[in-house]
């Protein structure tokens, strides 16, 4: 018999405790609601269960990650989760959802692509599944839940004889702090068959809001209204790679623009094959602070959205703001092998 730990809190609506029973349908479990029951979690199933309050906050699970943290960051290794959330407003879900996951995550936590069920006010957020399943929004929801419950316990790391690695980037190779580090850490990962591609400026329009009808017509034949560089060489190389490492200067706390219209244009692939085998992984470079936001950035676009796996310690994340200054971070050879072992071991057999 599988066994799943909940972390949640002790304030929970009849909601979320349907919620939890429709995941956990016929697995045994243990409630974790205070920090009085936290010890180190290596590599359990894991369901993250929060009830927001008014002002989208589930202070009881933020408290036991807290004390997670102070366990130190393996304290949640090789466990692999997913979340439920439960939320009386229309705010607030995917934040919180994006906070809990890159926390956890920053602790050796797995999340499953597409790891999150979200409950907001009047269940509106399944108007659009009503369109395709006959059944009340609630009951939506629930269903839901019992196929997130059946994709995390029945959940199986993967390993490759050798691993695609496809690197997207668009930075300038001399003078980006974050490219540099790619170069670092590239050098250490072994037993791997790695793709570079290079969105150049312009190469990429962002997605026009295609009719569901009209991509999905175009997914049909693996392409996207626009064509370009991403039917003739992202799209393929997406389908082939089992890792997707994204170089992500921050810019202003966010994506560069022409990564994050390489994500918007995914939907088209995405709506002709699954990603939940394809895992992804991050460098993130910051002149100043802020690599958490485009770290969360991520995992609300690929992980919560598109529904590649997020594997333990996805994102390197440093500060570095001349060109060039990367290099001059403490000990920053030893962080970038260390992230490339990580990659590996998570990945190659």
């Amino acid at each position: 018999m599988k066994e799943c730990w909940v972390i949640t809190t002790p304030l929970r609506s009849k909601i979320l405790e349907n919620m939890i029973k429709y995941v956990l349908e016929g697995f045994e479990y243990t409630i974790v609601d205070s920090v009085k029951n936290v010890n180190k979690l290596k590599n359990k199933r894991i369901l993250f269960a929060l009830e927001l309050d008014e002002a989208g906050f589930c202070h009881e699970v933020n408290l036991i990650l807290s004390k997670f943290t102070s366990l130190g960051f393996d304290s949640l290794y090789d466990s692999t989760a997913a979340i439920i959330i439960h939320s009386n407003s229309e705010l607030f879900t995917k934040s919180a959802a994006q906070n809990i996951i890159f926390l956890a995550n920053r602790l050796g936590c797995r999340f499953i692509g597409h790891p999150l069920v979200e409950a907001i006010d009047g269940f509106k957020n399944f108007l659009t599944w009503q369109k395709t399943i006959n059944k009340p929004l609630e009951d939506i929801c629930y269903e839901q839940c019992r196929n997130l419950g059946s994709r995390l316990l029945y959940f199986e790391k993967q390993h490759f004889d050798k691993p695609k690695i496809l690197a997207l980037h668009a930075s300038n190779h001399q003078t980006s702090n974050t490219y540099m580090l790619w170069k670092m850490v590239m050098k250490n990962i072994n037993s791997c068959d790695i793709k570079e591609l290079h969105v150049e400026n312009g190469t990429v329009l962002d997605c026009i809001g295609c009719s569901f009808k009209t991509c999905k017509h175009f997914s049909e034949q693996k392409s996207c209204f626009y064509g370009g560089i991403m039917v003739e060489e992202v799209y393929p190389e997406v389908e082939k790679a089992d890792v997707l490492l994204w170089i992500c200067p921050n810019y202003n706390d966010s994506i560069s623009a022409n990564l994050s219209a390489v994500i918007n244009r995914l939907t088209a692939l995405y709506r002709k094959i699954k990603f939940y085998d394809k895992s992804i992984y991050a460098i993130i470079v910051s002149g100043n602070s802020g690599g958490d936001s485009v770290a969360k950035q991520l995992i609300g676009a690929l992980n919560i959205n598109k529904g590649f796996k997020l594997p333990p310690y996805f994102a390197e994340m440093q500060i570095a703001n001349d060109p060039g200054s990367i290099l001059e971070v403490p000990d920053i050879e030893n962080k970038a092998k260390s992230f490339a072992e990580n990659i590996v071991l998570e990945n190659v057999l």
